[in-house]
């Protein structure tokens, strides 16, 4: 059976099915994904935009014609099926591989190939790694949402999860690592002018001097007395650094004044950032409304304090995650700029988590989470709220049942060690809100092999013990046993596995 890729048959090829065990879970998945419902909406995104001709100035009997004038053809080189570019997202963060480790890893493993719909073994990258990237901006949110959504849409398509579980959720807001060096004052003194000089250059400005040679080793000092204890040294090493900064900052914006507005914008960007680290690394304490700049490539990245005895602080964005009370099945993921209040998540969580969930017919009724959503009832009338500050309010069930809030807190553990959300390179704050989603949809794709397998040994199981059962009925019932196990074990998997 061919998955949504027909072709003939071909003497000198052996098709996959016929190289792979068809009851491998991902064999059984890739049957049960719907992958037609899951192109039809991404073709969407990828829809051509029909072009309006151009008017001729002739006019007959019927007015103006419009024709379309001849232009040479910009069509590069066919489409990867997007069938393909979707499975590659969901085995990327499934099974915890870079976008250059996926395509290597795809072209070597046919039951990755079998997901991703070929009916043949193809020994070659399905793309380069550099399509991922563009396919992922594309999609955008929405269209990552989407894939998340069909992965809860399995579960309970297939019985792995009742729906009425997804009615109770756990939510729990966690940081997620940027891919960026830890922010010293000596790292960004050291950066601010090397990207001034760059910016200069591309904008045409000559300048005096670029202090390249007295940058490195003044960063290497200030290091050093670091590592002594030597502030003092360490102190007046940073404030030179500052001070070529400076000198290089006012250089440029006295000689931009004399070249074009639309060179001038793009150096005003790399000046304001220069002026942020000169004016915060001159200040021993944050100044109220005064936002720290963390890395000059992701100005994005905010200062987020977990209060962990070995990592008190990690720079990032704040991701909020929403997982069923029972099950451990992601129901939602969601980046949030600006590193706001716990509470203050959990109206967009939820909302994020009934449209994730629709297509199952649930909604989040009852919310467990922890003393950091407190005061925020008023804010979410349609659900209730469980923490363990009500606990002289709630009843004894809902107090039982607040005892498996903690199990959210190996789900995050899992999504930053297996699934990649421990560090996040995409670019921005886009980057940081698809990242967040695909991790949890990756995550779900693992919890459905699990599922799955699991699933299948139960069945095997509950066949043995009804034949077990029937035994005073049948005496040959040993000679049954073997005959429906070869009879299910020849045929495709989703039979007896799911059925």
């Amino acid at each position: 059976m061919i998955f949504a890729c027909p072709a003939t048959e071909d003497f000198f090829r052996s098709r996959i099915d016929h190289m792979i065990d068809l009851r491998h879970p991902l064999a059984v998945l890739a049957s049960r994904m719907p992958w037609q419902e899951i192109e039809a909406w991404v073709a969407q995104v990828f829809s051509h935009k029909g072009r309006t001709g151009v008017a001729l100035p002739d006019l007959d009997l019927f007015g103006e014609q419009v024709q379309r004038t001849g232009a040479p053809s910009h069509a590069g080189r066919p489409r990867v099926p997007l069938r393909v570019m979707i499975s590659l997202l969901y085995l990327k963060h499934a099974f915890n591989e870079s976008d250059e480790g996926v395509v290597e890893r795809w072209g070597e493993t046919p039951i990755w190939q079998f997901f991703s719909g070929q009916a043949y073994f193809e020994h070659h990258r399905p793309c380069d790694a550099t399509t991922l990237v563009k396919f992922r901006q594309l999609l955008g949110e929405e269209g990552v949402e989407e894939l998340l959504a069909q992965t809860i849409h399995v579960a309970v398509d297939l019985k792995l999860i009742k729906a009425h579980e997804l009615t109770r959720v756990i939510v729990d807001t966690t940081a997620q690592p940027k891919a960026i060096a830890h922010p010293t004052d000596s790292r960004l003194l050291e950066t601010a002018p090397a990207k001034l000089v760059d910016s200069a250059k591309e904008a045409g400005i000559d300048l005096k001097q670029t202090f390249a040679k007295e940058g490195k080793q003044l960063s290497r000092q200030a290091g050093r007395y670091a590592h002594a204890r030597q502030f003092k040294r360490m102190r007046r090493a940073i404030r030179r650094q500052r001070t070529i900064v400076g000198r290089l900052q006012r250089e440029i914006d006295r000689k931009a004044s004399t070249i074009g507005q639309a060179v001038r914008q793009a150096l005003d960007e790399s000046l304001s950032k220069a002026a942020r680290i000169v004016s915060q690394s001159g200040q021993r304490k944050t100044v109220d409304g005064q936002p720290k700049l963390y890395a000059w490539h992701a100005p994005e990245v905010e200062c987020i304090s977990k209060g962990k005895a070995r990592q008190p602080y990690e720079f990032g964005v704040k991701v909020g995650v929403a997982s069923t009370l029972k099950g451990n099945l992601i129901v939602g993921a969601r980046a949030f700029a600006d590193n706001p209040y716990d509470g203050h998540t959990l109206h967009e969580q939820l909302e994020q988590a009934t449209i994730l969930m629709q297509d199952s017919s649930a909604k989040p009724a009852t919310v467990f989470v922890d003393l950091g959503y407190r005061g925020v009832d008023a804010d979410n009338p349609t659900v209730r709220i469980v923490h363990r500050g009500k606990s002289r309010r709630i009843t004894e069930q809902e107090r039982r049942q607040l005892r498996r809030r903690q199990a959210i807190e190996p789900i995050i553990g899992h999504l930053k060690n297996d699934h990649r959300m421990g560090r996040c390179h995409l670019k921005g704050e886009q980057g940081d809100r698809l990242h967040a989603v695909l991790c949890a949809a990756g995550y779900n794709i693992q919890w459905l092999l699990r599922m799955i397998a699991r699933k299948g040994i139960a069945f095997l199981r509950q066949l043995y013990l009804r034949l077990r059962k029937s035994a005073a009925i049948s005496p040959n019932w040993p000679q049954m046993l073997r005959k429906l196990l070869s009879l299910s074990l020849s045929r495709s998997p989703a039979l007896p596995v799911l059925s």
